[in-house]
Parts: structure tokens; sequence; C-alpha cells
């Protein structure tokens, strides 16, 4: 090759090299870019809110606050009439939590499974979405106990009860008469122990196989008043069930497992991902909040909070809010299933995230009602969530009015989070712990 025709051909690629640098410039810009919400978070939310029609996203926009953790004194920003401090900190991406009858806490530090977001370009999109908000790091697989032992609102003393040892994604947890039950990303499982108990050494019994923690990994547990049921949340596997129907057996599902038969059965389905559970005291009804459908525009549809009935279905894949059908879905839907999907009782607005759901009150001006980790969003502009929210419920145990801020200040203004609220529960003393997964922090919120 003569001279010239190499400094062609080098040129060439330069040029090409160029042109790619570009293109994926562009692409990521235009991906950072987002496509704007065109209606609030208020006009999305409650019992009625604004169904807007779908807008396909072939890729999904992307909008995500960088975690950057809490300086030394800064906290989130409690409701008036409340107040905020630290109960537990310097923790390890900590979820979900239980107060035990003794008062010490229960404290999963977790994250997702290796592997859970599969493979190709939408996984490693995926993959880098999630670590880039704080997630999919290496799971610490950690089960930590808090105590607060001269009731000064600070957990002073921190046990590791297990680290790996069979944890694997650990999230789920209950506990009834000497057991502890924990729900491992592909598993429950029960163990030994009595309050008080600083180490869970014994082996644990395997009572339920569960589809592995694929997409969506959490599994979330609650039992029964009676003690005699348990219910477990297992997400899908996907967005829209993109990968087939098939892959999608068992999940996007609530379980109920007989914990003397050890049988299982479904005991609602259609529920894309359930996250917390609880029963509402008014109503003696389960409860659950929900992670709807993404990639149909930024402001549909809304994730929500509502009762699970036994044998109720709530459309995914097929459909959301009852009667919208997504058009992405090929494959048919079960027979006659169009006339049994049921409506959610209420809407948390477009892709807030929610997590952790408590029953309870913090005085007067949050007496009765639910307690929400809106864990946030990485797909709309502006971002959404990044806060703890209150339902009001009426003497009937129906939702009312809008979600009222609870605990805010977790985003910066300037498209950073100081954390992110993953999961709420009452403490023995009645005040509210939150944890923040990214901020490595359990907060307290009680009255002044």
């Amino acid at each position: 090759m003569s001279l010239f025709s190499r400094i062609l051909t080098g040129r060439n690629l330069i040029l090409a090299f160029a042109v790619i640098l570009a293109l994926s410039g562009g692409f990521a810009f235009w991906l950072w870019l987002g496509v704007p919400a065109g209606h609030s978070l208020d006009q999305l939310s409650g019992r009625d809110p604004v169904m807007v029609a779908p807008k396909l996203e072939q890729i999904p926009s992307v909008r995500i606050a960088t975690p950057v953790g809490w300086g030394p004194g800064e906290t989130p920003v409690a409701a008036r009439g409340l107040r905020v401090s630290r109960f537990a900190e310097g923790l390890d991406h900590p979820r979900v939590m239980l107060t035990l009858p003794n008062g010490d806490v229960l404290a999963c530090e977790a994250d997702a499974p290796a592997g859970s977001m599969g493979s190709g370009m939408n996984a490693a999109i995926g993959e880098w979405l999630m670590k880039r908000g704080g997630s999919h790091g290496k799971s610490p697989d950690t089960l930590m106990l808090l105590r607060d032992g001269d009731g000064d609102g600070k957990a002073e003393q921190k046990f590791v009860l297990r680290r790996g040892n069979g944890l694997a994604s650990p999230s789920g947890l209950a506990w009834r008469d000497g057991t502890l039950y924990l729900a491992n990303h592909d598993a429950v499982l029960a163990f030994p122990y009595r309050l008080g108990e600083t180490t869970l050494a014994a082996a644990p019994r395997k009572l339920m196989a569960l589809p592995r923690g694929d997409h969506h990994w959490m599994r979330n547990l609650l039992l029964s008043p009676d003690g005699s049921r348990l219910f477990v949340a297992v997400g899908s596997a996907s967005n829209a069930a993109e990968k087939g129907i098939a892959v999608e057996k068992g999940r996007a599902a609530i379980w109920e497992l007989d914990l003397h038969s050890l049988r299982s059965r479904p005991y609602a389905q259609g529920l894309r991902n359930a996250n917390g559970l609880a029963w509402n005291p008014t109503s003696g009804k389960l409860w659950a909040v929900v992670n709807e459908r993404d990639q149909l525009g930024p402001d549909s549809p809304p994730d929500y909070l509502t009762n699970v009935p036994e044998g109720g279905h709530f459309g995914w894949p097929w459909y959301y809010w009852k009667d919208h059908r997504d058009d992405r879905v090929t494959e048919a839907p079960p027979k006659d299933l169009s006339g049994r999907v049921r409506r959610p009782a209420y809407a948390l607005g477009a892709h807030v995230a929610p997590l952790g759901l408590a029953f309870g009150g913090l005085g007067t001006g949050f007496a009765n009602g639910a307690v929400i980790a809106r864990h946030g969003s990485w797909n709309r502009k502006p971002l959404s969530g990044y806060d703890v929210v209150f339902v009001r419920f009426d003497a009937d145990g129906n939702p009312q009015g809008l979600p009222v801020p609870l605990l805010t200040g977790f985003l910066t203004g300037d498209g950073e989070t100081r954390g992110r609220p993953t999961w709420v529960n009452f403490a023995g003393d009645g005040a509210l712990l939150v944890s923040d997964d990214t901020g490595g922090i359990i907060w307290r919120v009680a009255v002044r």
C-alpha cells in the first residue's frame, strides 16, 4: 500500500471513529434529555387520577438522580409538627426492616443478585441505570439487629445476626412464636430465633422455592393475623412480558403459603411488582403498593396503592388501571380476563417506585392512614418520588385525598439525591423508621 493510500485509510478510520463518537454522544444526550412530563404528580394521584394516553418509548428516557450522600448533621425535612433524627447509620444498603415485640429492629442489608438484569443491550442499559442510581453493587447479604437500649431514639448497639451463610439478596422479614421468616430472592426460609438473641446461627428450613430474582428481586413477606399463613410478594421478570409469558410463571403475584401443610397457591395475580404488604387495621384487608410498567411515557401509568382481595387480578401484563390495554403484549390474555381485571384503589403518581408500606399514624396531623416510601423515578422529568408520603384513610378504611409529604429533602435540586427512602416501619415507641438504602441510614421520625 502506498503512503497516500495509507493516509486516506487512516483518515477514513478517524472519520468513522468520529462519527461513532458523535452518534453515541447524541444517543446518550437524547437518553439523558428525556421527554418532559405534561402532568403534575397530584394530577396523577388519588382515587381518580388523570389517565394519560400512552406514548410508546422503544428506548426509555433516562432521568435518574445520582446519590451523593449526607453530610455531617444533614437530615431530610420532616413535615410540620414532626422531627427527624438518625436512628442508625453506617449501614450497607439497608432495605427491609422489621420491629420485633421486644423493640429490637432487624434490617436487611441487600442488593440485587448477580445477573438479575439478564443479558443483551437492554440489560446493559438497565444495569448502568441501576448503578448510577446507587443499586446493583455486590449484595451485602447481611441481617443486622439494631437496639436502642437506653431509649434515646438512637440504636447504640448493632449486631450482625447473620452474614452470607445462606443469605442471598434477603428482603422479606416476619417473626412469630420463636420463628424468623426470611425471604431470599429465590426461597422462603425459616430460622429458629428467640427474642434478644444477637446471632442467627442455626440452619434454616426451606419452606418454599421462589422464581429467582430476575429484573425485580425483592421478595416481601407478611404473616396472617393468626400466624397460620405467610403472604409472599414476587415481582415480574420483565417490564411488559417482552421475554414471553412462559418466563413469568409464578411471578407478578402475591403467593399464600400455608405454614402447616407448606402448600402454596397464588393469592392474587397481575401485580407487576408488589412490594410493601400490610393489613389495613380498620377493614382487616390486605393492602400493597405496586410498581407499574415503564416506557409508556413520563405520565403513564401510575404506580399504586390497593387492597388485594383473594383471587384478584390486576391485569399485568395485558392491562393496567383495569381497562387500559398494553398493545405491546402480543400473547393472548387468559380467557375472560378483561372482565375480571380489578381497578387499583389509589394512584401514587407515575414512576415514583413505591416500596415500603405501613399503616399507622404520627400525632394529630398524620393520625390515621398509610405511610409509603417512594424510592424515586429513573425515567421521568422532573424527578418524582424520592420522599415519604402519608395517605389519609376514612373511618371505613378507604384512602382519601392526595398524598401528603411526610419526609422530603432527599433531592438536592441539582439532579442529585442525598439518599433514597426505601422501607417504612414503626418502632416500638411509635416513631416511624425509614430506611435509606443509598445513604446507609435509618431515619427516625417522631412527633415534636
